[in-house]
């Protein structure tokens, strides 16, 4: 298995969206939503895959990572056995410094939420932090996708 090493941060602007190389829209639903281990399936613009995470470290940065691209059709019969809520988004690839960060805007009942995450090589690796980056909430498992479709953010007080 991979290891994903990542941090998280909201967004205060939509200022990175004149400078986003790309955008794909996302519709993800979980299989298996237990932080032991996540299950969700993807439909990523024309492509669908299927992904495991296991458990994050006590930071919340690193954990193990399984994906595999499965062809949408499947994805689609996978969605209607997923626990209730969707997640639906738009990713943007914003290239700051030596780093791509993947700012998800979000849309139905978490609409109003913008987050970036940056992937690194180790937990300590210095990278760029853009204006529109605001404060960091890795390790905070309200903003976990797979908490999003339990408690939306348009439901937070």
């Amino acid at each position: 298995m991979a290891q994903e090493i990542e941090k998280k941060f909201l967004v205060n602007s939509d200022t990175f969206k004149s400078v986003a190389g790309k955008s794909t829209r996302i519709t993800q639903g979980y299989l298996c939503s237990e932080p032991a281990r996540t299950v969700r399936v993807r439909i990523k613009g024309a492509k669908g895959f299927i992904t495991i995470k296991g458990i994050g470290n006590d930071s919340g940065a690193s954990r193990y990572e399984w994906e595999k691209e499965i062809p949408v059709s499947e994805v689609e019969e996978l969605l209607k056995l997923c626990e209730p809520g969707v997640i639906d988004k738009t990713r943007y690839e914003v290239k700051a410094g030596g780093h791509t960060f993947e700012v998800d805007e979000f849309y139905g009942e978490n609409q109003g939420l913008i987050v970036a995450e940056v992937e690194l090589a180790n937990e300590s690796e210095e990278f760029e932090r853009p204006a529109w980056l605001s404060n960091e909430v890795t390790g905070d498992p309200r903003y976990y996708n797979s908490m999003l479709m339990k408690n939306p953010f348009t439901r937070w007080t």
